[in-house]
């Protein structure tokens, strides 16, 4: 697509693929044997400048975390700015997903009466500086803001003048009833969901793989709903409540699919969407844990939405999948590093990557 806006975009975004970890520089951190030598190996990779900046103020876990949630910072802010100015208005939308990260740990502490700060490891930041703020939604001082408000009240009263706080309000009355704070965070990400959507309307033509990068979200999150509602016992109804509309699984659909008697004819039913997901059936039958679908899921609908989006690089879809391999690469290292903290051993957290580019 010679004279296209998106050559310079893609020239730019390749220029720091160096920085991304590959399968092989990945390996070290699998057999890791504490979470000092997770961070030895991380300072051997293009993390290593973040991790030394991060050491003044952080040790153990948190050294770790803001270090990844910094460099997120970095690649988020390097993609928005190699955006051409008439794809902004979509990624802003995508990137608004920190926004709402950070106002449901803030709601969440809140509801427990627990402090918090603003730092690199309770928020998805870099140097105090949000992840969000790359969108030009919340400011630093309004984070600021909301983090000192002295209770869930008074934190939506206050997102209403940012436009989060509508869907919320009607809420609180139960909240305050019931002190169950998973509704406001549902909501939220009901309008964060329908918010991208509305952004990544036709108009250039090339948003519609954007819509497909959004709706398999979705419907990822809407298959684990289905299945901690089945292997906790919860009606049709209760999992209703908990649904996101905007994937392509209708609701009345995973109705019938929920008729299943337990988990594992659950994911048999699923197999047709996912037909990996029963892979995870013997992790499920040993541990009674989830974990091994949730990673199955991701890891599939990853491994076909940047095969879609790597399709068509001039476009918006090359900016989406540096997106998305940034936020892979941010869950696993999460993930392996905390499973270490749990002593997990290798062979499990080898099972546990989601990123096709990793595992």
């Amino acid at each position: 697509m010679a004279g296209s806006p998106y050559a310079s975009s893609l020239g730019r975004l390749k220029a720091d693929g160096p920085s991304f970890l590959t399968k092989g520089s990945f390996a070290p951190f699998l057999s890791a044997g504490s979470v000092d030598e997770f961070a030895k190996q991380l300072a051997l990779t293009p993390y290593a400048f973040e991790l030394e900046q991060a050491r003044a103020a952080y040790s153990g876990i948190p050294l770790i975390e803001a270090t990844i949630n910094r460099t997120l910072v970095r690649r988020n802010r390097h993609a928005f700015h190699a955006t051409p100015f008439a794809g902004r208005l979509v990624i802003a939308a995508y990137l608004r997903r920190w926004d709402i990260e950070n106002i449901s740990a803030i709601l969440a502490s809140k509801a427990q009466s627990r402090a918090m700060t603003l730092s690199d490891t309770e928020l998805v930041s870099s140097r105090e500086i949000p992840a969000g703020l790359i969108a030009g939604i919340l400011s630093l001082d309004d984070l600021r803001n909301l983090v000192s408000q002295p209770s869930v009240d008074a934190v939506v009263t206050d997102l209403v003048r940012f436009g989060y706080g509508g869907p919320l309000l009607p809420l609180l009355e139960e909240f305050r009833r019931t002190h169950d704070i998973f509704p406001l965070l549902h909501a939220l990400r009901i309008q964060y969901y329908a918010t991208v959507l509305e952004a990544s309307r036709f108009f250039q033509g090339d948003e519609w793989t954007v819509r497909q990068l959004v709706r398999s979200e979705v419907d990822v999150g809407n298959a684990l709903v289905l299945l901690k509602g089945k292997d906790v016992g919860l009606s049709w109804a209760e999992v209703r409540s908990r649904w996101i509309d905007g994937g392509s699984l209708p609701s009345s659909e995973a109705a019938d699919l929920y008729a299943a008697r337990s988990v594992p004819e659950l994911v048999d039913r699923l197999s047709s969407r996912y037909p990996t997901l029963a892979e995870g059936n013997a992790s499920y039958s040993e541990t009674h844990s989830l974990a091994g679908y949730d990673v199955l899921l991701q890891r599939a609908r990853a491994s076909t939405e940047l095969q879609r989006l790597f399709s068509y690089p001039m476009s918006l879809g090359g900016i989406f999948a540096y997106l998305m391999l940034a936020e892979l690469e941010r869950s696993d290292l999460r993930r392996v590093a905390f499973g270490i903290l749990y002593g997990i051993p290798a062979e499990r957290l080898g099972r546990m990557i989601a990123s096709p580019r990793l595992s």
